[in-house]
């Protein structure tokens, strides 16, 4: 490898150049909002026993998250235990205590009693934990996903459904969500959130009102999701800057909660956190329901390298261990191009490219491997040039040497031969087609297919 004389911020220019001027939080108010074990475990075929939730909440408070969602504890007693042993593992040192370990709950007194009795059952405070109160901004939301519940709620009767009024349904979904607040900070609570479901179709009118009214009653921190991940950039500057105001100026907590239905969660959360948010809402490699959510180590890495923002004690040179772990408990395994952590993002063949690297990693390589954990490779096949060749050989001269052989032109020449000749073998008498089956058919076993269920009903008396 060559070392260039001049420094590369001269001879390259940097993103930095282009992204000064944001009003980010300075690093050390930014926090990391871990959705991998709750919100990630939705992804189709995603199930984590209470022992592996543990191990990753482990894994993610070494690395240097700040609040982790663990888990629903209404749904059952795996749930409530994930969330016990996390909280018990906080106890003993091995989470950190600064972590943050929070419940997901509706907006009704059982499931705020579901998480307090979870804690409490094994002798610890009910704040040992803190909890989301779900609600929603979107009238779509209001009035044809919960309308049948809001006209329960005020002692309507269901018919009135589709003639009710949208302003009925904030109303009464203001309601609801100020009820819960205060019920869970009755019960001991001092972290509620309360969480905007498809707050990026909503009306800020309505935003603001319902914002408000929550942190009258009580709550400390709004979670704002783009539930079906429509956001845009522009949206984002729509907004976050009168939420910030709402929020993050009165001392209240800002969580930018963004899917990535379009591929754009990450660089949305970075917008939110431009603007002044201080969670940013990301699971390990962006695992979650349909297309997942905000990636964590593309948002980390993102502002990191392109804003200048490096966060206080995070280990970046874990992420490729964090995307193994949460791969081998899950049972899915990522795609090796996926950004950052990928298998193969570090891993070469081009002899273009290969060229490249041996001269400097920097000329093809915008993030060094092991920044993230990662390693570099040289992978030999139909693009393969004699420079990655070379480099290879050159790490092993002793045991060439002493089978006399040198490594010269013509050597390179004909290894060059071989390795295109075998990869063209391999495409013609290859597997790829049953690879791919059988990467599928182990993805579809990991649920219960639709045609499965049919069977045990059909084998099941009621």
């Amino acid at each position: 490898m060559i070392e260039p004389k001049e420094p590369l911020d001269q001879l390259t220019r940097t993103p930095l150049s282009f992204t000064t001027g944001k009003n980010f939080l300075t690093p050390d108010k930014i926090r990391l909002y871990d959705d991998t074990l709750r919100d990630g475990e939705q992804m189709p075929g995603v199930a984590f026993s209470p022992e592996q939730k543990l191990q990753i909440a482990t894994l993610l408070s070494d690395i240097g998250v700040h609040v982790m969602d663990v888990a629903f504890p209404a749904v059952g007693a795996s749930e409530k235990k994930a969330i016990q042993l996390c909280v018990q593992a906080q106890k003993e040192g091995r989470i950190r205590r600064d972590v943050e370990i929070l419940a997901m709950c509706r907006a009704v007194k059982s499931d705020i009693d579901a998480a307090v009795e979870t804690v409490t059952s094994i002798g610890l405070p009910p704040d040992s934990i803190s909890v989301l109160i779900l609600s929603t901004l979107s009238d779509l939301h209001l009035k044809y996903k919960l309308g049948k519940v809001f006209l329960k709620q005020e002692g309507l009767d269901e018919r009135e459904w589709l003639d009710k009024s949208v302003s009925f349904y904030r109303d009464a979904n203001i309601k609801m969500i100020t009820s819960a607040i205060a019920h869970a900070r009755s019960r001991g609570l001092r972290k509620v959130e309360f969480a905007a479901e498809d707050a990026s179709r909503s009306h800020l009118d309505y935003a603001r009102r319902w914002t408000e009214a929550c942190i009258a009653a009580g709550g400390t921190r709004l979670c704002f999701s783009d539930t079906v991940g429509c956001l845009t950039p522009e949206a984002v500057d729509h907004y976050f800057p009168p939420l910030v105001e709402w929020t993050v100026k009165k001392g209240v907590e800002l969580h930018a909660h963004f899917h990535n239905d379009l591929a754009i969660g990450a660089i949305n959360c970075i917008r939110a956190l431009s603007h002044g948010a201080s969670h940013a809402g990301v699971t390990a490699c962006g695992i979650g329901e349909r297309a997942g959510n905000a990636p964590l180590e593309q948002v980390v890495m993102i502002l990191k390298t392109l804003y200048g923002v490096t966060l206080p004690n995070f280990r970046y040179d874990r992420l490729v261990e964090l995307r193994r772990t949460v791969e081998r408990l899950s049972g899915i395994p990522i795609q090796p191009h996926m950004p950052i952590v990928g298998e193969g993002v570090f891993y070469h063949e081009s002899g273009i490219h290969t060229a490249g690297i041996a001269i400097n990693p920097a000329i093809y390589q915008f993030i060094p491997e092991d920044m993230v954990g990662g390693q570099r490779r040289f992978v030999f096949g139909k693009h393969t040039g004699s420079a990655a060749i070379e480099e290879v050989l050159r790490k092993h001269t002793e045991p060439l040497r002493k089978a006399g052989i040198e490594i010269t032109e013509a050597l390179l020449k004909k290894l060059i031969d071989q390795v295109k000749t075998i990869r063209e073998e391999h495409i013609l008498h290859g597997n790829a087609e049953e690879s791919i089956r059988s990467h599928y058919a182990s993805y579809h076993a990991l649920g219960i297919t639709e045609e499965q269920l049919l069977e045990l009903a059909l084998n099941t008396k009621a």
